[in-house]
């Protein structure tokens, strides 16, 4: 019971939250619901769903009460078995999906060989595709994981840095480099990266390779120029995998189109290609990162809007100048022919 309603019952209010018309009481093992019939039944069925995570071994949060909650109101499956899929366990924590759209998105990389995952910050892009590599290199299906993203500074020009090659690309590399100590004995990890099996590396290393028998994760994919998207895509080997990862709303290329936008448009349709794209519903960050995207996303859709309302009014302009039909060609006409 105390694993089922959390600290402080901050699961409880999360499931009121979810359905107020419900009125929740407990008394030691048993909670009592009443309200709206209609929304009793549904908090009855989630609450339900809960226990079985429970003793699946899962330690609940907020997000995970929220997202069993969408999966039954959409009719998209069991929340026990949505997000009871465990990918890696490591120093004794539980990677798995935590939503009904990170659960498509590591099931696509099972059945895809290129999948590119597509979403906003904090929807666990990244790091779920770590844990695929992991996995698949613990479970001997590759040789070698290779890492790699472009060195492009976020909006600040940071000058030279100090220091040997490695030492210049490495704060480019870090976030790779605390998933892989987060995810595997910190030990371990300096051993496989002497040895290659795994490599942590920029984008501009890969030209002129082929990567066969190897686990490919491309991350920051919105920072490629199409040229680097091309390139990259093309190193693919014999028995390998690549994952594509990037939020196309945050582009630091100080010039020219991102690379991650326009493949969506030249492989979609391909098979054997997947696009994975997570919203701000699949966000595993604080709360407030859910809302902030949202925001953002609302505020470019009207800037859209604005943008193509000036460039209609701005074209019919343009085609009245050169039919002459102007109100000022207009009233020219009419004065001369009095």
């Amino acid at each position: 019971m105390v694993r089922l309603l959390g600290a402080q019952d901050r699961l409880l209010t999360t499931i009121e939250t979810q359905y107020p018309g419900v009125s929740l009481h407990v008394r030691g093992n048993e909670i009592n619901l009443s309200g709206d019939p209609q929304q009793v039944q549904a908090a009855h069925t989630l609450i339900q769903e809960l226990i079985e995570l429970v003793k699946q071994g899962q330690d609940l949060d907020p997000l995970e009460v929220r997202s069993s909650a969408r999966i039954l109101d959409d009719a998209s499956g069991r929340p026990s078995e949505v997000l009871g899929q465990s990918i890696l366990t490591s120093r004794g924590k539980t990677i798995r999906p935590k939503t009904l759209g990170q659960k498509e998105y590591v099931d696509a990389v099972d059945e895809n060989t290129i999948v590119f995952g597509i979403g906003p910050a904090g929807t666990g892009k990244t790091y779920l595709a770590m844990a695929k590599a992991v996995q698949a290199l613990q479970r001997k299906e590759v040789e070698r994981i290779i890492l790699t993203r472009p060195a492009v500074e976020a909006g600040e020009r940071l000058g030279f840095l100090p220091g040997t090659l490695t030492d210049k690309i490495d704060p480019y590399l870090r976030p790779l480099y605390d998933a892989l100590n987060e995810m595997m004995d910190p030990e371990l990890v300096p051993k496989l990266l002497a040895a290659g099996t795994v490599e942590v590396a920029p984008l501009a290393y890969m030209r002129g390779r082929t990567l066969n028998n190897a686990f490919i994760v491309l991350d920051e994919a919105q920072n490629t120029t199409p040229e680097q998207m091309k390139m990259f895509l093309t190193r693919l080997g014999f028995g390998s995998k690549m994952i594509v990862t990037g939020d196309i709303t945050q582009v630091d290329l100080p010039v020219g189109a991102s690379g991650l936008r326009l493949v969506t448009r030249v492989l979609d349709g391909i098979d054997d290609i997947h696009f994975a794209r997570l919203t701000s519903d699949d966000v595993v960050r604080h709360s407030l990162v859910g809302r902030i995207v949202d925001a953002y996303s609302e505020y470019d859709q009207v800037k859209q809007a604005e943008r193509f309302e000036r460039g209609q009014a701005q074209e019919f302009a343009n085609r009245a100048d050169r039919r002459g039909t102007t109100p000022r060609d207009r009233a020219k006409r009419r004065g001369t022919s009095s």
